[in-house]
Parts: structure tokens; C-alpha cells; sequence
């Protein structure tokens, strides 16, 4: 196996055996860095230290990962022009940071039954968005009401 030691410096290709008997000399451990590749390769390091390193490793890739949250906007069936302005501000924000945002539409009692309502209630609120949108979920309806889901162009 191909044996690296703490600092990088590369020892060269020796057996299994020296290379443990060489880790134990130093007071470290020897581990298995690439399995797959001929020959195996193997770093005598610490081994808390190596864990360290890789949970760095893995809290920096979470960081730069951009992760697309959903988030649900609520609309009364009843609410005003004014109420739904202010819903639609708070859609346009999340569109422009990225976000997927599911717009649902509640509807109660007797308003379930009226299904063209509901949806034109539905296009005049997604006009007052001004941000190029696409829609990934098209309107429906469920027990609650009218859902739908977009995000930005």
C-alpha cells in the first residue's frame, strides 16, 4: 500500500505490516485513505485528527450547499386588496431569495363548493406578483382549499 504521512510527505509504497509497525513508532494510526485506487492508500495521522478534518470538510460543503426551502403562503378567501398585497410582497421575497413557495388558497364551508370563485380569487392575487415566476405545481384543489406551488423563472 501506498503510505502518506501527518505532514503529506508521500513514504512510498511498502507493505501492511511496516507501514503499522512505522504508525505505532510514532504513536499515531494508520488509515485508509482511497481503498479503490492500485495501490490502496493509507495516512499515518491521528485518528481524532482525521475525524476533525472530515466533519470540517462536511460543515463546509452543508454551508455552501444551497438548499431550496418551501415556503407556504396562507390566503383567506375573504381577505382584502390590501391584505393580499401584503402577501404578495412577502411571496416576491422569497421568490427572489431562491425559494419554492406553495400558495394556499382556504377555503370554508360552503366556499369549497364554489371552484371558479376560489380560482379567480387565485389569478387576481398572482397578478399582483411582479416577479418572472413558473409555476411547478398547478393549481388544485384539496380538503382545505386551493393549492399551487412556483418558483422563480
Amino acid at each position: 500500500m501506498r503510505v502518506v504521512d501527518e505532514t503529506g510527505k508521500n513514504l512510498g509504497i511498502m507493505p501492511r505490516e511496516a507501514a503499522l509497525k512505522l504508525a505505532e513508532s510514532r504513536g499515531l494510526d494508520l488509515i485508509e485513505i482511497a481503498s479503490t485506487s492500485q495501490p490502496p492508500v493509507a495516512k499515518i495521522i491521528s485518528f481524532d485528527k482525521f475525524r476533525y478534518q472530515k466533519e470540517k470538510e462536511l460543515k463546509k460543503q452543508k454551508s455552501t450547499q444551497k438548499t431550496a426551502e418551501l415556503k407556504q403562503v396562507r390566503l383567506s378567501s375573504r381577505a382584502a386588496k390590501n391584505d393580499l398585497g401584503i402577501k404578495a410582497k412577502k411571496t416576491e421575497e422569497f421568490l427572489n431569495k431562491g425559494h419554492k413557495v406553495e400558495i394556499m388558497l382556504r377555503l370554508k364551508g360552503r366556499e369549497k363548493y364554489n371552484r371558479d370563485w376560489a380560482r379567480y380569487k387565485l389569478e387576481e392575487f398572482l397578478k399582483m406578483i411582479t416577479v418572472e415566476y413558473k409555476i411547478t405545481l398547478e393549481p388544485r384543489f384539496v380538503g382545505q382549499g386551493l393549492i399551487m406551488q412556483m418558483s422563480k423563472k
